[in-house]
């Protein structure tokens, strides 16, 4: 672990903490006001929106069905914060449970720069925190969700490590149907459009399979891949 305080220029990238851990380098940046999260040298997100990341929790919600009562939800992975802080603010959700495979992540929330950003969610009573592989945890046995939030990567097309693959493929597609309650949304986030994924899920019993599409400030459009389990 190394920490790093030498200031640079507004525009420019400051370390303020770097960790090796079991899956490699995870570095916190600080650029400006915003903090970056990079892992293994590939950039996974930063906190200057963040709200595709949002919109991945509000579409699950809102594709469930309106009268189920306290739906729980799993979020994969934590990140700078956003979709946790998001669902725990909507007092329709039930349990939060959020899996996160890197400690320093955690660590950075509970007592670090991104508390600021996921707002005392971890505290919150519903709220259960996991540090473990995501893909693990969903292949394991284990209690159902009503919704799962799924954010570890950029996308289908575009994973930060090879390992995550086996999430989008049909084993990984199934053991996500397998945690769902009947009904249970699967809800993608991906920093483009995938139409071979949305053909994946439909291959792996997903109905209801859409995308929506959430503008960001530039290049294209984020989006949210959505499938509805066999009720």
């Amino acid at each position: 672990m190394t920490a790093v305080s030498t200031r640079h220029g507004d525009d420019a990238p400051v370390t303020v903490e770097r960790r090796d851990g079991p899956h490699g380098e995870v570095v916190l940046r600080r650029r400006g006001e915003h903090f970056e999260i990079i892992a293994n040298g590939c950039f996974l997100m930063d906190t200057a929106d963040g709200r595709s990341e949002r919109r991945l929790v509000d579409a699950a919600l809102a594709a469930l069905p309106p009268d189920r009562p306290a739906p729980s939800v799993l979020i994969g992975g934590l990140g700078v914060g956003f979709s946790l802080a998001r669902a725990v603010a909507e007092p329709r959700w039930g349990r939060v449970t959020v899996v996160e495979r890197e400690r320093a992540v955690v660590d950075w929330h509970r007592a670090g720069p991104l508390a600021a950003f996921s707002g005392g969610a971890l505290a919150d009573p519903r709220t259960e925190v996991v540090v473990g592989d995501l893909v693990a945890h969903l292949h394991a046995p284990g209690t159902r969700y009503d919704a799962l939030c799924l954010d570890i990567d950029n996308g289908p097309d575009w994973t930060v490590t090879d390992d995550n693959g086996g999430l989008y493929s049909p084993a990984g597609l199934a053991a996500c149907r397998a945690r769902l309650t009947p009904g249970g949304v699967l809800a993608v986030w991906s920093a483009q459009p995938s139409p071979a994924f949305e053909e994946a899920l439909r291959n792996a019993g997903f109905a209801g399979v859409t995308t929506e599409e959430i503008t960001v400030a530039r290049g294209v459009p984020d989006v949210v891949h959505l499938g509805v389990s066999a009720a």
